[in-house]
């Protein structure tokens, strides 16, 4: 196996591409009782129009079916329910879906390797009928009704709209119950055959073991599957522009929620890291807790917590979110713009910048204490081309004048959106 030493976190990574193509990840806890497995495959809800290795036409499917395959993974021709029975012996099991991955997993003090034999199992042996597909079918439906009345997810998703005109990243993860009504046994196969290769999955345990023993045990529970080859996937150009700058919608709340999204460039993969470092960096100087502008926004009574901040990219999207409760929306989003403004004629402050730094790099030391944010955080960037380590190596080379570039590429005035339900 390969091994990669940090030596900031005094972590090793080891890894190894397995004959069918699948890369599996052990970092070693020793001491540690949890033990946390999670199990990828590079196949999420913006995946809806591909070509499948071998074949020269491409194939469209409706929106929502990584999701909905995510869902009937679970059910097994025996008649059980492998999550029941991963919960019936003591283990906590889940999966989701994202934009770029599903993954399956769960997490246990004892009986791991008697989970193992369930868990891999499950998600090697896919049971669809016509039934059990139409019977789903009307789960998830409940479950998109549900989300329909979610404040904070509408708020999210009508950001998204508002900023893409056609990537499929503003759909839904869950698709539509309309979408949904199209999805059948024979779609989902041809999904899970092209997209749950090992080629196109990375499998991360995160513990105390052994990395040879527990790559003997997976390997044990592989069935013999080759690689598949590139799956080339197909994306309409989306427009520079956004579609509109204001979005709003009235909704059950208590005070009015929003978010304010900007639209950035896709950064290239030797850029990833280095753009996500600086605007994790630049969003905190702003609108951080330690912040001017939220110190002064709480003080007023319009805001009363800290917003949540994100940046989310992707091989051909990437977009910043900024989401609070305000009573007055628009006047944070006029004094946010305003701030951008400033900082756009003079620069961003040296000192607030490396005091920010130090925060950043804190949060990503902070990480390794924990077995279930080290496994998913090496899962995610895995999707993303990223060896995790790389964010404690590059920070360093992270300085004041790469990130007001990186701020003057990003934090454009007319690629921003506010998103609003009162």
């Amino acid at each position: 196996m390969q091994t990669i030493y940090n030596s900031k976190v005094k972590e090793t990574l080891y890894t190894e591409k397995l004959k069918n193509g699948l890369t599996v990840m052990c970092i070693p806890k020793k001491g540690v009782q949890k033990k946390y497995i999670i199990w990828g495959t590079h196949y999420g809800s913006i995946d809806n129009k591909f070509i499948v290795p071998g074949e020269t036409e491409p194939i469209e499917v409706p929106k929502g079916v990584a999701h909905f395959l995510e869902h009937k993974m679970f059910e097994q021709e025996n008649g059980k329910n492998s999550l029941d029975v991963l919960t019936s012996i003591g283990v906590s099991a889940n999966a989701y879906t994202t934009n770029d991955h599903t993954a399956y997993l769960y997490e246990c003090t004892d009986n791991f390797y008697e989970a193992l034999d369930e868990f891999m199992d499950y998600v090697q042996h896919p049971y669809f009928t016509d039934e059990n597909v139409e019977k789903e079918k009307g789960i998830i439906g409940q479950e998109i009704s549900m989300y329909d009345d979610y404040p904070d997810w509408k708020v999210y998703l009508n950001c998204l709209e508002a900023m893409y005109n056609t990537h499929p990243v503003k759909l839904d993860i869950t698709g539509t119950i309309e979408t949904i009504s199209h999805i059948n046994k024979e779609i989902l196969y041809k999904c899970y055959n092209t997209f749950y290769n090992p080629s196109n999955m990375c499998l991360v345990v995160c513990g105390d073991f052994k990395p040879e023993e527990i790559l003997d045990e997976i390997e044990k529970r592989l069935i013999n599957k080759e690689q598949n080859g590139e799956i080339k996937r197909i994306f309409e150009e989306e427009q520079e522009d956004i579609v509109k700058e204001k979005v709003e919608q009235t909704m059950n709340v208590s005070k009015p929620i929003l978010t304010i999204g900007i639209k950035c460039k896709a950064p290239t993969p030797k850029e990833r890291v280095k753009t996500q470092l600086a605007i994790e960096i630049i969003l905190n100087m702003i609108f951080g807790e330690s912040s001017n502008l939220y110190k002064e926004l709480y003080h007023e009574g319009n805001i009363f917590e800290v917003p949540s901040l994100s940046y989310e990219f992707a091989e051909n999207y990437a977009h910043i979110l900024i989401t609070t409760n305000a009573n007055n929306p628009e006047e944070v989003y006029e004094k946010f713009k305003a701030k951008v403004q400033e900082i756009n004629e003079n620069g961003l402050n040296k000192e607030d910048f490396e005091r920010i730094k130090k925060m950043i790099y804190g949060e990503y030391i902070k990480q390794y204490n924990d077995v279930t944010d080290i496994a998913r955080m090496f899962l995610s960037d895995f999707m993303k081309g990223i060896n995790s380590f790389d964010y404690l190596e590059e920070i360093e080379a992270v300085d004041l004048n790469l990130v007001n570039q990186v701020f003057k590429d990003n934090f454009q005035p007319q690629k921003m959106v506010l998103s609003v339900v009162k």
